[in-house]
Parts: C-alpha cells; structure tokens; sequence
C-alpha cells in the first residue's frame, strides 16, 4: 500500500485508522487494506494487541485489534465470527499479519469485514506489534494533552475577554484567529448576524450563503463545523467554522469553546439573540452610510443577513426621535422588508427593500403616518431619499436623508413638515447644514448673533423667540402662541432682540441675514 498524507493536527486527540496506516513505521509492514476501504477514516481510540478468538467481549469500541490469527487458522467459520464479534464490539479495525497461520489474506475474513464495514489490513512483511502498539498509544496521549491545553487555552482567551467586557465581534475574531477560517453566527433564521475571519474568504461564504445555509444540517466531514447557541432548553442561533482545514475533532472543539463563550456573553448581559440582530443591521448600514466599504462589497452581507436584493427598489430612510425597536414593529406589521439601525443616539437608518411593481412613495408615507399615529410624544422625523433601483446608489441616498434629517433637527415645533420629509423639503436650512463646518459661515453666524450669544438664560429664551419667528415667517400670533405668552409680551421680547442685535426684523434683508446666521449657529451646536 501507497500513501501521501499532511501529517495530522496535532491537537486533534485520536487518529483515523487512515492515519495509523500512513506512519512510518506500518509502511514498513507493507500493509493492504483488502476490505471495507471506504471506512478508513473511523477514529481509533486505543491500539490492542491479542490472538484470543473472543476477543471481542474485551473491548469497549473503537480499538485497532493487532493479531496474526494464528488460532483461527483452518477454520472458516471461526474467521468470519471473529470478524463479526469484532463489529458487534464496535472496533476500528483489524490489521492480520501474514506469515505461518495466513500466507494470504483470508477470503472469509474479508468477506465477512466486507459485509460489515470493519476494515481489514493485512501486513505482507513482518512487523513488531509491540513497537505500533508504543507509537499510537504515545501519539494519542500527546494528542489528548494538545487537545486539552488547545481547549483550555482558547476558553481562558475567551473568558478574559468576556471579562473585559469585550464585544461580541472580539470574541468572533478570536475563534477566527484559533480555527483560521471564516466564523458565522445566524439565528435560526439561518440569517447571518456576525462574521469573522479574512474578509475575502468571508466575503466568498457570504456570496453563497443561500446554498450553504440550505445545507445548514449537513455533514461536517467538508470542514463546515457547527455548534448550537442555546441554554435553558432554548435555542437561538449557531456558530460555524466555514471550510475549517484542520481535524474535525479540533474543528469542534473550536466550536464548543466559541459556543459557550458566546453563550455565556448573552446571560452576563453581553447582548441577545436580538442585540446580535440590530448590531449586524447597524454594521451594515453604517458601513453603507460611510462609504469607507465600496456597496458591491457589502451585498453579500445584505444578503447573507436577510434583505431581498435581487431586481428590488431601495428606499432610504433616516428616522429621528423614534425607537429601533417600534421602527422594527411597524415593519412587521405592514409587511415591509428592511433593515433597521441606530446611526446616532437620535437618528435611526432604515433601508426598504421593496418589489420593482411597488409605489415606494406611497409606502414610505404609510410607513410615516403609521409611525406618527403611535407617537405619544415629540412626533417622530421620517426623512426619505429617492429610491434606488441599484444597489451601489444606496449609500448616497442612505447620506442623503441622513442629511435632510439633520437638517430639520430640532425644528419641528416650529415647522409644518410633511409626513416624509425629502430635500426639496429643507431649502435654505439643507444648505446651511452642509456648509456648517466652513469657517466664513461660522464666523459670520458669531457676527450677526453677537448680542445673543453671552449663554445666559435670558439670552436663550430670546434665542427660542427668534427661532420660532422667523420659522414661522415672521408670524407674530404664531409664535406667541407657541410659546405661551401674550402679544405684549411678545412685542417686548422682540424689541429685545432687535436691540441686542442692532437690527429692524421687520426689514425683510435685515431679517433674512439674521434668519441664516442663526440656521448657521444651530448647525453648528449639532
């Protein structure tokens, strides 16, 4: 017999009988497997040595039997019990060495090996059994101390990172880092929620996650290892080892040490199955919004995480003042797929993925005026951008109404906005919003507030004041209606200011310069 073969992961700790056979010192036995070749790959737990004929009541399932059968010689029927007590006792396998009692492999061992699934090796040259016997055992025990301290090794990493209160994607690339292949962990769903690993191979597995998530109960023969998430009864996701290259038994150890750590991440606090969800949507969409990720690269993701992508219309919202949670709710009721993520501690992107024959207009504004029927407070902003027919345009829609929605922050009391807000919404308030940062804009808005800016409180009431009156186009009954005084009171605030500042409001230029400065000054302060 011929073999090539990588030596084995040394941390894995048994050996397949393909194994045994490939060492050194059996080749020099000159070993042929006559029977049962397609089971090579049975771990082999222990290496016996033994002539008896019953020798199978001795073992307790998963030894390599060593024998020259020198006591079942002429006896056909003898040879094939030996070959089925041997199954029943669950064995490896049985290596026959040749000589005196069997010049040739035995046909009625090999046809009873055949009939079940034990394999037969046979020895042409002789060979010290004592010396295999020394090899394995010696090899298996190294193994199991490598498997034991990888085990201990990999949870102590974990733990400390536990401990530290580390995020769950520092626990991921930690797995990554040990198993040196792409990490998944889906819900039930098989929906991705986070990754690890190279992100080229990463993206590969993502790219065809349909496939692979179809086959999610398969083997893990092909090196795709799984290990359930759950506790108290429940499960609630999985982790994967995508194309692992070392032994299935470390690969599942690896797996077994990344479950528990992420389980025990959940019950300290450290997210939920749901958590996990809203993360992998606010990576994405931030990542999106950033532009730091070219969109191609991210469809995989969207994919892998649940969004319809093929031949859809994107609609990109950015909601202010509104819950993530409530925001998932309603799409949930009204059927409508997407992705929900908190951007900032106010603002919340969500992206529609919506049927090329539906109107995203009309749905995007029941999406609002089903959101503004719930809010009891502050009413939410739902600022939209056109739809998007390809997905690369994503991103700078996802900006743009990310900036309309900045751009009427905090004005809502005095404005009468429609229930989805667009760019051509904003007006002059967008352009102040993008040139906020501009040094002649600021120095300008420090110039013509001069007057109201000492921080006292009396200078910000006057400022509130000035804000509603001109947002309102100057309407006096309007603003001080909306900030509950009388008329009088109102006129003298406004001579206030019109003192403070040393301008005439009612002088449509004088007013519009002011007007600006303190859309300037409000960006600013965002």
């Amino acid at each position: 017999m011929t073999a090539t073969w990588d030596p084995p992961n040394t941390t894995d700790p048994i050996l397949s009988v393909r194994q045994i056979l490939a060492l050194e010192r059996v080749l020099a036995g000159d070993p042929e497997v006559v029977a049962a070749a397609s089971h090579l790959d049975r771990p082999v737990r222990w290496v016996h040595v033994a002539e008896a004929p019953d020798v199978g009541v001795m073992l307790t399932g998963g030894e390599m039997v060593l024998t020259t059968g020198v006591l079942l010689a002429g006896d056909e029927h003898k040879q094939a019990e030996y070959i089925q007590s041997l199954h029943r006792a669950e064995a490896a396998a049985v290596v026959l060495g040749l000589g005196r009692a069997f010049p040739a492999p035995p046909d009625a061992m090999r046809r009873a090996a055949d009939r079940c699934g034990l394999p037969l090796v046979v020895l042409h040259r002789p060979f010290p059994f004592a010396e295999l016997t020394e090899e394995v055992q010696s090899r298996l025990v190294r193994r199991k101390f490598a498997a034991v301290s990888l085990s201990e090794s990999v949870r102590t990493a974990l733990t400390g990172l536990i401990t530290a209160d580390a995020p769950l994607q520092r626990l991921l690339d930690e797995v990554a880092v040990h198993s040196a292949c792409p990490v998944v962990v889906t819900n039930l769903a098989h929906r991705v929620l986070a990754t690890a690993g190279e992100r080229s191979a990463v993206d590969d597995v993502l790219r065809d996650w349909e496939r692979i998530a179809r086959q999610a109960g398969g083997s893990a023969g092909d090196g795709w290892i799984r290990a359930e998430l759950g506790g108290r009864g429940e499960r609630w996701g999985q982790i994967m080892l995508c194309g692992y290259r070392g032994d299935t038994a470390t690969g599942r150890l690896l797996a077994d040490r990344g479950a528990e750590a992420l389980v025990l991440h959940r019950m300290l606090g450290g997210g939920s199955a749901h958590t996990w969800e809203e993360q992998s949507a606010q990576s994405l969409l931030t990542d999106l919004v950033s532009g730091v990720v070219p969109a191609r690269q991210l469809l995989p993701r969207a994919r892998a995480a649940g969004l319809p992508v093929n031949r859809r219309t994107f609609v990109p919202l950015v909601v202010r003042d509104a819950e993530p949670a409530q925001l998932e709710r309603i799409l949930r009721l009204l059927g409508l797929p997407g992705l929900v993520a908190e951007l900032t501690e106010r603002t919340t992107a969500v992206l529609l993925s919506l049927a090329r024959d539906q109107d995203a207009d009309a749905l995007a504004a029941h999406f609002a005026v089903r959101l503004h029927g719930e809010s009891a407070g502050p009413q939410a902003v739902v600022a939209a951008a056109g739809a998007r027919t390809v997905w690369d345009d994503v991103p700078v829609g996802l900006r743009e109404a990310q900036h309309v929605a900045d751009a009427v922050a905090d004005t809502t009391a005095a404005l009468d906005l429609p229930a989805v807000v667009r760019l051509r919404d904003v007006h002059l308030r967008g352009l102040i919003r993008l040139l906020r940062d501009d040094p002649h804009v600021q120095s300008f808005a420090e110039r013509e507030l001069d007057g109201l800016l000492c921080g006292n409180g009396t200078d910000q009431d006057l400022l509130g004041v000035l804000r509603t009156y001109l947002a309102t186009g100057r309407n006096k009954s309007r603003t001080a209606q909306l900030h509950h005084v009388s008329r009088p009171a109102l006129y003298r605030r406004l001579e206030a200011i019109q003192t403070r500042l040393g301008v005439d409001l009612d002088d449509f230029e004088q007013a519009a310069s002011v007007h600006i400065a303190l859309l300037a000054h409000d960006a600013q302060q965002q």
